[in-house]
């Protein structure tokens, strides 16, 4: 017998069912040849089946021993196999060759079961008999090794029971992530994917176009509007302006229920001039680009939406968003009103020289700009694109296009629907969602 040299590896369990499977093989044998000699000795001839008499040659016996010898040839090279695959560790090697030294075994225990169906074992109720001795043995050897398999697999359970309660403290902390991500891009407008200017390798947004980001920059415009028109008004209070007379000069005739709400006739005039060309993609700039698709303006909007206005145009003052603002700048403040904020026109001129000054006043401007630049690119971005709709003054108010910017009314139902004295804020169709257009009703009273 040979001792194979080599670094240490596991005895498995089916290595030790081969080595009971062929002591007790080669006893079985041993047993049958004793048989046969006393029986060749005996004077006395008993007939016999002819299978049985078949079994008895001793061609079958020596068939037998011969299929014997294969067999455990073939399991010590499959165990060979067994141990190479170790030195160094393969678990693909080890895993086939653990599945043949398993088919070397079957084929010795279909070769046990074959002798024992041919060969009954005589009727013995001696407790000394050697064959019970050896299944008495093998059965106490096999409830071993279940044992041993048993705690096994008792161990690896405890293992992946382990991993499982792992697995779901992360997934229950990812989640709580989640939502708090949620939470916060649901108060930007944004989807739950990160914010970034550009699409990823699969082509696809880190920002959903959604309704929602649309309203949210409907939102973001709005409020920009507003904040444009505090610093004009008080810088013609500063300048000596009848604020009366300038409102009535933007929309004749409204009756304001404040001499506050006057400030809506300023923030109506700036929206009329920041919308103008909003309904054409080109939003009446001239540019020398090609066509845009529905990516494109989605890209232009993400790659602005988190810039400082200022810095994006340092960078490339002739853009055709620098050639927006430009022209919105010398529509939306006259020429008068700057002489009077200013003294002089040096402003205005550097603007339409195609420069953007870094001046207060202009880069309060350039936040509005931005705003409703970043509105137009949006809604070109869905398919189809999002629809702009005006509310003419006199029109009969609705609640479902329209919204009033004053919340106080106190309207009575028999008085005549109130009308319409300027529209603030346009109003948008976005699919099948109407978002409502925002006007001052004239003539209507409000609570104190």
């Amino acid at each position: 017998m040979c001792i194979i040299s080599g670094p240490p590896c596991y005895f498995p369990v089916d290595v030790m069912y081969t080595a009971l499977e062929i002591a007790e093989v080669a006893m079985l044998l041993t047993e049958a040849k004793d048989n046969q000699l006393r029986e060749s000795n005996s004077q006395k001839v008993h007939p016999q089946p002819m299978e049985e008499a078949m079994n008895q040659k001793p061609e079958a016996m020596e068939a037998l021993i011969s299929k014997l010898f294969v067999n455990i040839s073939s399991l010590k090279s499959a165990y060979i196999q067994l141990q190479g695959a170790h030195t160094p560790y393969d678990p693909e090697k080890i895993q086939a060759a653990d599945k043949l030294v398993i088919s070397e075994l079957k084929k010795l225990s279909e070769l046990k079961h074959f002798y024992r169906e041919n060969n009954p074992k005589p009727v013995c109720v001696s407790p000394q008999d050697s064959r019970l001795a050896a299944e008495i043995q093998e059965q106490q050897s096999l409830l071993k090794t279940y044992e041993v398999m048993v705690k096994k697999f008792q161990s690896e359970i405890q293992n992946k029971d382990s991993e499982i309660l792992q697995l779901q403290q992360q997934i229950e902390e990812a989640n709580q992530k989640k939502v708090k991500l949620e939470k916060n891009l649901k108060l930007r407008g944004l989807s739950m994917k990160e914010s970034e200017g550009s699409a990823d390798e699969n082509g696809n947004f880190p920002v959903d176009l959604t309704p929602d980001l649309f309203m949210s920059a409907v939102e973001g415009a709005f409020k920009a509007i507003h904040d444009f028109s505090k610093p004009l008004i008080n810088m013609m209070k500063a300048a000596g302006w009848d604020l009366d007379a300038a409102a009535n000069s933007v929309e004749s005739n409204v009756v304001y229920a404040k001499r506050a709400h006057k400030k809506y006739a300023f923030e109506s005039h700036i929206c009329q001039r920041m919308f103008c060309g909003f309904q054409h993609e080109t939003f009446s700039i001239k540019a020398d680009d090609l066509a845009l698709t529905k990516e494109d303006f989605f890209r232009q909007f993400l790659s602005l939406k988190d810039m400082d206005p200022l810095d994006m145009l340092g960078q490339n003052p002739d853009s055709i968003f620098g050639k927006f603002c430009r022209s919105k700048y010398l529509l939306v403040v006259h020429p008068k009103m700057e002489t009077s904020f200013f003294g002089n026109l040096d402003q205005r001129n550097h603007v339409a020289g195609g420069g953007h000054p870094r001046t207060p006043f202009y880069q309060v401007f350039l936040k509005l700009a931005k705003a409703i630049w970043l509105l137009h690119r949006l809604a070109y971005s869905f398919d189809p694109s999002v629809k702009v709709f005006q509310v003419k003054r006199g029109n009969e108010f609705s609640e479902l296009y329209m919204d009033s910017v004053v919340k106080n009314l106190i309207i009575d139902e028999n008085d005549p629907k109130p009308k319409v004295g300027l529209m603030v804020m346009p109003g948008f169709l976005i699919g099948g969602t109407i978002i409502q257009s925002r006007v001052y009703l004239s003539g209507v009273k409000v609570a104190e």
